[in-house]
């Protein structure tokens, strides 16, 4: 992927890295709770809430990092996309190439805050051919009239906040069963140290 550019694509393949890992290492915990809970082992059970209980407290601190700086990752995006912008067409970057003609396209948006961005890049009153409103060869070449208004970060940002009450509902849902998870584990330990002192 080019340097400079598309950073939040970046951040984004990083999160989705990120839950492959913690989900591998939740899976391996889940393993050392059931064996715990299969053998009764107080050790293993205990070992399963504490594991559990961090890998929560981790989680709830990253969504809460995001949110409290949800402004400066927003100015940065920003800038480092204006940036990458110089990049676009240029030899061995081809997918940045591809992912601003597809944005441009789907999104019906040209640059960063506005089609003016590429004028810095082009040195001259020129869009790529992906922000005109109807597609022809050299049509970034026309007037302005022929191009798309929208601003893509503003307009991939709404698209992405139209779409965060799904991925809300699936971190509230995955946080329910954690917590299940927290509380029969340690109830569960609670009833093996219980019955380990009864019999003893």
């Amino acid at each position: 992927m080019a340097r400079g550019c598309l950073q939040g694509v970046k951040y984004l393949m990083f999160a989705f890295n990120l839950l492959i890992v913690t989900g591998t290492f939740v899976m391996a915990i889940g393993f050392v709770g059931c064996i715990g809970a299969i053998k009764e082992n107080t050790c293993l059970l205990l070992t399963f809430f504490v594991l559990l209980l961090l890998v929560f407290l981790l989680e709830a601190t990253i969504a809460i990092l995001f949110f409290a700086y949800t402004d400066k990752i927003d100015r940065y995006a920003q800038q480092d996309l204006k940036k990458g912008l110089h990049l676009y067409g240029t030899p061995g970057n081809v997918g940045l190439t591809n992912a601003w003609s597809i944005i441009q396209t789907d999104f019906r948006c040209c640059g960063v805050s506005n089609y003016t961005d590429w004028f810095e890049v082009y040195n001259a009153t020129r869009v790529p051919d992906s922000c005109c409103l109807e597609f022809s060869e050299s049509c970034g070449l026309h007037a302005p009239g022929t191009w798309w208004k929208a601003p893509c970060y503003e307009t991939v940002k709404v698209w992405l906040q139209e779409n965060l009450l799904a991925v809300g509902i699936f971190g509230l849902c995955t946080a329910l069963v954690q917590i299940l998870g927290l509380t029969f584990a340690m109830t569960m330990y609670c009833q093996v140290v219980k019955a380990d002192t009864y019999c003893s």
